[in-house]
């Protein structure tokens, strides 16, 4: 019998200039210095860190890091980052399934990279009015935010932190500042039905010589870019008080995280979003770099040259093979299809002779299809899947009528092995419109695929 893993949102060149503050900033912070790979768990000693500290590192990877727009045009909640003007913190946008979640989608570096580039689609791309909550094209939200720190292997929406809707969390039983934690998390639920929740996350005590609590910092997503606010214990109970919030506490996190471990994923990455990256300086992609493409989707390579070297000419390579070698391509975009699957790089020869630094990205495919038919909730159904130099790994499924009604699946080997996922009789309890996303990865980040079906009774 095959066993299915998923839970239910129901039951249970030149490092970037900010980056020196943000990595001198760690070394005060042992959690994160000490990790090795990709486990969240582990020091590199072998001994275990305590998941809360460790929260406390993955968050501040994403609110400290500091970035500066190099041209005007890249959207924010009302108007645009301005253009020269150092920014702190990762810019807050619901993408959804459209642009990419960083961290999650995409490494930092990818987003710092595309900083870098006036032609990456941080400048061109728009999604306001496209998506709801929703402006620049690489960004995160309040949830995306605390699911990172919590080393969640995909977001949690806001109102499906605690309980009932989670097992392993509590609300804490005295709700003030003298109670709170590190790694606690203050949920806001919506303001009407239908409307939007919010959830911060507790990255610091501070108590007098007689051990009260006199701050308590919060950390969270919101626009412009994430916020840090350290509040004295009158400001935070005040805070507390105000639009019905309550303090969650995770009590068991393997237990609250169930199978959405970050663990059993390639991303996030926190030894990528930690590490100090180098930009490249003579050419950059749309998407900035180290990243995927969508099998057939242009990639666009802008001929920089920011230190005025000269370049003979763009090589792009294919598994170490030359695809293409475009002779004297001048400063500027060049724009290229690519219809074969595999990972990819670009440089340029210089008028010396020598080469810039390579751009590295992959071509994938990932796709799916769905039952002709609307489905019963009554009955099993199937999902039909297609990768190129892509793991598929989730089965997003959001209903449209319940903003409470969220599943995941997680797709197993045998999965992959068929081409197809079943989606249990009885999992969506909500009829009506259906958003199935289907999520894949490979080492430069993740794709998404969305379609709609109608779930009927």
């Amino acid at each position: 019998m095959m066993h299915r893993r998923f839970f239910s949102g129901i039951a249970g060149c030149r490092p970037h200039a900010g980056w020196s503050v943000f990595l001198a900033a760690l070394l005060c912070s042992p959690g994160l210095l000490a990790q090795s790979g990709n486990n969240p768990g582990k020091a590199s000693g072998g001994h275990s860190i305590p998941w809360q500290e460790k929260a406390v590192d993955y968050a501040r990877i994403m609110s400290r890091v500091k970035w500066t727009p190099v041209t005007a045009g890249m959207p924010r909640r009302g108007g645009h980052f301005e253009a020269g003007k150092e920014q702190t913190g990762v810019p807050y946008s619901s993408v959804k399934s459209v642009g990419r979640y960083i961290g999650f989608d995409i490494f930092l570096k990818t987003f710092l990279a595309a900083v870098e580039n006036p032609q990456s689609v941080l400048y061109t791309e728009n999604l306001y009015g496209k998506v709801s909550n929703a402006e620049c094209y690489y960004g995160k939200v309040c949830s995306s935010y605390t699911s990172y720190a919590l080393q969640c292997g995909f977001w949690y929406v806001s109102r499906l932190h605690g309980p009932p809707h989670r097992d392993g969390v509590i609300v804490v039983e005295q709700q003030s500042a003298q109670a709170a934690k590190v790694g606690d998390v203050i949920y806001t639920p919506p303001a009407s039905k239908g409307g939007g929740s919010h959830v911060e996350i507790v990255t610091e005590i501070t108590r007098n010589s007689e051990g009260k609590v006199t701050y308590v910092r919060v950390e969270e997503s919101r626009p412009q870019t994430t916020k840090d606010t350290n509040r004295s214990s009158e400001s935070f109970n005040s805070h507390l008080a105000a639009r019905n919030r309550e303090l969650y506490r995770i009590t068991d996190l393997d237990t609250w995280r169930g199978s959405n471990k970050a663990e059993s994923f390639l991303f996030p990455n926190y030894d990528e979003d930690s590490a100090t990256p180098k930009i490249n300086r003579v050419v950059l992609l749309d998407r900035g770099d180290w990243v995927p493409y969508p099998k057939g989707q242009a990639v666009k390579f802008n001929v920089m040259d920011r230190d005025g070297q000269g370049v003979r000419a763009l090589v792009i390579k294919r598994g170490g093979k030359v695809v293409e070698e475009i002779r004297q391509p001048g400063k500027g975009v060049v724009e290229r299809s690519f219809s074969i699957c595999g990972d990819y790089t670009a440089h340029c020869v210089l008028k010396d002779g020598s080469l810039s630094a390579a751009c590295e990205f992959a071509v994938c495919d990932l796709d799916f299809s769905l039952p002709d038919e609307a489905v019963s909730m009554g009955e099993a159904w199937e999902i039909q899947l297609t990768s190129d130099n892509m793991k598929a790994i989730i089965v997003h499924l959001m209903s449209t009528q319940n903003s409470y009604g969220r599943y995941n699946l997680f797709v197993t080997e045998e999965d992959r092995r068929n081409g197809k996922v079943v989606i249990p009789a009885r999992l969506i309890r909500d009829k009506g419109k259906t958003q199935v996303w289907l999520i894949g990865e490979n080492r430069y980040g993740r794709l998404k695929q969305r379609r709609d079906i109608l779930v009927v009774e």
